[in-house]
């Protein structure tokens, strides 16, 4: 049978307690009790609780409320070794970002790596990759870096692989890609889907924003599908395919992923012709330099672990043993841990892209929620009674949610007097770099009524007092009476003038006539509307 507790609390002095105990037929009986004992809860009192929604038991001891499912299995204890690794995978990634754009030039200590079991080794791995492997002592260097200096990274790498791995081969699968490029995950994150780069790229497989958006990957309030690992493998396997279209040649597809098909054209250029990565490696630039021998460095200490003391430990729970289900209402991970019995940790780990730790629910789109194969079935089971007491709880509550903004794919920015590509960056939060990029700018030279494409990351609300609404039907009046243009009298300011036509503001003069002061001189004829829009 199940409880629910619908009784105040007895004073003191009464000696009773009233529960209501509804049977597995639904039937309700009231029984006078001391107090109540269950094999999970324990002892406790019976507290005044809100009226619960069928299906959904409320338990409350000693002020904290517990909800149980009609199914509820017993609380599944995860393993936390398991999770240790993943969630200790940031730290990784900045450690292995530094080793990649900084290596150390210290010498190696000594590591059991005869340097002719290194070349017979790198040859074999040659035979079964479309990767051109070969010896030589740069490399031989990162790979002895990586087993002394960061082995340990290796090690949890190695365990970590196994949740996501599966989920990768699958997808290159899919795309003919080489099965080994699961390996530049780790280069790219340290296999961590909440990692940013320092110049903001995000995710598993370290997407811009503008090139996440060519391939699909949407950025909302609530969501970031660059931190997606099914979606974010499904959009690298796609770009990839294209950088190998593009180059016929994995070595390049690899350092243009990097860097972009831009820099790795004049590298090519810049080294007379060649078309092998290590001939134009110097011409590259530095982060990318080190960027394929940290892959093939990876590769081969994964496919040696066992030579070098490296072990696998058994995942409790791989990425297969997950599973996803559609949400038909906007919920909370807290409402979903509180039902489901399982950590809001745990489902941060196991749905990455919800930036508020939120579900949306919006029309025309369809957002998942991952969860253990063993906790799927009983969200299924119960999925009225979750969005009844989702809906209920989220009633009740004092603050609203964040409301959700779609990002747009794309705007045209005009560039007026005063712009500079960092102020415009930081309008739209994107670097300055990105604009040049998408443009193909090659100085930070801008000139008035320029055009840029810009995929903002943030909306931007401009800075003044009147709307543009406002300011637009004020100067679409003017326009309509003739009034275009205002003559400077003796005695004008900008303030006086945007005083006489109601909707202008000092601002709005400024950027439509390109004035940077105040000074103005008699005579001088200012316009009122943005004439060149």
């Amino acid at each position: 049978m199940a409880l629910i507790f619908s009784a105040p609390l007895i004073n003191a002095q009464e000696a009773k307690s009233i529960a209501s105990i509804q049977t597995d037929s639904g039937e309700q009986n009231t029984q006078i009790v001391d107090s109540v004992s269950t094999p999970n809860a324990g002892s406790f009192e019976i507290k005044n609780t809100e009226k619960p929604i069928d299906g959904i038991q409320v338990i409350e001891n000693k002020g904290e409320k517990k909800y149980v499912l009609k199914d509820r299995e017993e609380a599944r204890k995860y393993d936390s070794l398991w999770l240790r690794e993943l969630h200790q995978s940031a730290q990784l990634f900045s450690e292995l970002e530094l080793e990649i754009i900084n290596p150390s030039e210290e010498e190696i200590e000594m590591v059991d790596l005869p340097t002719d079991t290194l070349k017979a080794r790198l040859a074999l791995l040659d035979e079964k990759t479309p990767f051109n492997i070969s010896y030589n002592a740069s490399l031989e260097s990162v790979i002895k870096s990586f087993l002394v200096r960061r082995k340990d990274l290796m090690q949890r790498m190695i365990t970590a692989s196994q949740f996501y791995f599966p989920l990768f081969e699958q997808e290159l699968d899919n795309h003919d890609i080489p099965l080994e490029i699961k390996y530049l995950a780790i280069v790219e994150s340290a296999l961590n889907p909440k990692a940013r780069s320092r110049v903001g790229a995000k995710g598993l497989w370290q997407f811009m924003y503008g090139t996440g958006k060519m391939y699909g990957l949407d950025v909302s309030s609530y969501v970031d599908e660059r931190h997606d690992p099914i979606l974010a493998t499904k959009a690298a396997s796609k770009y990839l395919s294209k950088l190998y279209d593009i180059f016929n040649d994995w070595d390049l597809a690899l350092a243009a992923y990097n860097s972009g098909p831009g820099n790795v054209n004049k590298a090519i250029r810049r080294s007379g012709g060649y078309k092998n990565y290590w001939n134009i490696r110097r011409n590259l630039p530095r982060e990318t330099a080190g960027y394929l021998p940290a892959f093939l460095a990876t590769m081969y200490i994964f496919e040696y672990a066992e030579e070098h003391g490296l072990h696998y430990k058994k995942a409790e729970r791989p990425y297969f043993e997950t599973d996803t289900i559609h949400v038909k209402q906007l919920i909370t991970f807290d409402q979903i841990s509180k039902l489901v019995d399982i950590s809001t940790e745990e489902l941060e780990m196991l749905n990455p892209s919800y930036k508020l730790n939120i579900i949306p629910k919006v029309k025309g789109k369809d957002y998942a929620l991952r969860l253990p194969v063993t906790k799927i079935g009983q969200f299924v089971s119960n999925e009225d009674e979750i969005y009844a007491f989702v809906k209920k709880e989220l009633d009740s509550l004092e603050k609203p949610l964040p409301q959700f903004v779609e990002t747009k794919n794309q705007i045209r920015y005009k560039v007026r007097s005063g712009d500079y590509l960092g102020k415009i960056a930081e309008r739209y939060g994107v670097g300055v770099s990105q604009i040049k990029r998408w443009n193909g700018l090659r100085s930070n030279n801008l000139r008035i009524g320029q055009r840029l494409t810009i995929f903002p990351r943030k909306p931007y609300t401009p800075k003044q007092t009147a709307s543009k609404s406002a300011a637009s039907k004020s100067s679409t009046s003017t326009v309509a009476s003739g009034n275009k243009v205002h003559t400077v009298q003796e005695g004008d300011s900008l303030w006086t003038i945007s005083r006489k036509y109601p909707g202008i503001s000092i601002e709005n003069l400024r950027e439509w006539n390109g004035l940077s002061g105040n000074n103005l001189k008699p005579g001088t004829k200012l316009k009122l509307c943005d004439c060149s829009s």
